[in-house]
């Protein structure tokens, strides 16, 4: 009788034992992992940060304060890799608490006192003033700021344009309050050299960070250029949104002392007439008694240089429009490699009205390019309103109907 009694002691004695064991062990396990962090790779595939928790903290601000970030960076506490991870946006980036622009990674190194004294012969101090403080009555009309930095290789006699980053971009998809920013740049005034950067998706502040070198410019034809930059937004489903533009002409600009920073307000397109754009010929007749209107595309002459090889190759789209509303298209064929091209094709519109006051035609001459959108050359609208030769030939198919009237037009800049 005692053994039985003395083996189920025991019994009870190991069941509490391993019990109390596997109770402890779980409560260990449990506060193990509310302590630890999860690895880099998972926090980037969560929150979409595109550089490393540990560099989180090492980005210094354009112009700010030193004394403020060492306030910030004492009070902050050692365990907040997360709550910064949340502070952050879809893109990674911190959202704006104040006007102070953020520098990119290659100005990390120079302090804003620096950066000011290597662009005082190229910014005026009311510049510098109107980046660092700015109105809210200001803010509407500003398009932002270009960063970018210039260089001469003069080993390889290489000119080098550095795209760094924009700033303060306004909202060109009302829907999104966002825009998809891309940058092309033109060196003028030959424009033979001709780039542009990849396009961004749903940001403001865009990081570009992309070098262009163009080799075979003489050092001494450096001071002879211009260099613009056209910032636009990509539209999927129509032409892309112009922002606006920055032309700095190079004259006055040393670059034998090395690398040279620069930022330059974007202000708005200045859309002009150019006799650069080149001239189209276009005969016209309108027909009253069918109601149509026959459009023969002839001729396009001195053509502006499109292509990196110095050659366009030019088509017409030609657009029908009643009462501002687009109700027929149509386009040529491309001629390829010439700035002076020979079209001789006929279209034959049907006008939905008697008369042609509400109707007016847009023909827009472009550049053929399979390796990404097709550029506008130049354009040109015909009609009751249109301005110069294009109203006066409007008003002669009208006064003389069933007569094929031919007249050459200046091109406008798409």
């Amino acid at each position: 009788d005692e053994i039985p009694t003395v083996v189920g002691i025991f019994s009870a004695f190991g069941l509490v034992f391993s019990v109390s064991l596997f109770a402890w062990i779980c409560c260990q396990r449990k506060s193990s992992k509310s302590n630890k962090t999860p690895p880099y790779k998972f926090v980037h595939v969560l929150k979409g940060v595109d550089i490393y928790p540990e560099n989180l903290n090492s980005k210094k601000k354009f112009g700010a304060d030193e004394k403020s970030e060492e306030k910030n960076k004492s009070a902050m506490p050692k365990n907040s890799l997360q709550l910064d991870l949340e502070k952050r946006d879809l893109n990674g980036n911190f959202p704006k608490t104040s006007p102070k622009i953020q520098s990119s990674p290659d100005l990390e190194n120079l302090s804003p006192k620096h950066f000011a004294e290597r662009k005082k012969d190229s910014v005026s101090p009311d510049s510098l003033k109107s980046i660092t403080s700015l109105s809210s009555e200001d803010k509407q009309d500003k398009l932002g700021t270009l960063f970018f930095s210039l260089e001469y290789n003069f080993e390889k006699k290489a000119f080098v344009v550095n795209i760094k980053e924009a700033r303060g971009l306004p909202a060109m998809d009302e829907q999104s309050m966002t825009s998809d920013p891309y940058i092309k740049m033109t060196i003028l005034p030959e424009k033979k050299h001709k780039v542009k950067t990849r396009v961004l998706r749903k940001t403001l502040d865009p990081a570009f960070d992309e070098t262009f070198t163009f080799y075979g410019i003489p050092y001494s034809q450096i001071q002879d250029l211009t260099l613009h930059f056209m910032i636009l937004s990509f539209d999927r489903f129509s032409r892309d949104d112009v922002i606006g533009e920055v032309l700095i002409p190079l004259a006055g600009i040393e670059l034998s002392e090395g690398r040279l920073l620069m930022d330059r307000e974007i202000v708005k397109r200045n859309v002009r007439k150019s006799s650069g754009r080149g001239e189209l010929l276009i005969s016209l007749c309108y027909q009253s008694t069918t109601n149509t209107l026959t459009v023969v595309v002839l001729k396009a002459r001195h053509l502006p240089k499109s292509d990196v090889s110095g050659l366009s190759d030019p088509y017409v789209k030609v657009n029908l429009y009643h009462a501002k509303k687009r109700i027929s298209k149509k386009k040529t064929h491309v001629k390829k490699c010439t700035p002076n091209a020979v079209f001789n094709e006929l279209f034959v519109f049907d006008i939905p009205c008697e008369g042609l006051d509400d109707i007016s035609i847009e023909f827009l001459v472009l550049d053929s390019d399979r390796g990404s959108r097709n550029e506008v050359i130049g354009q040109l609208t015909l009609g009751s309103s249109a301005e110069g030769t294009g109203g006066e030939h409007w008003k002669e198919i009208c006064e003389y109907p069933r007569r094929q009237i031919a007249k050459w037009h200046m091109l406008c800049d798409g």
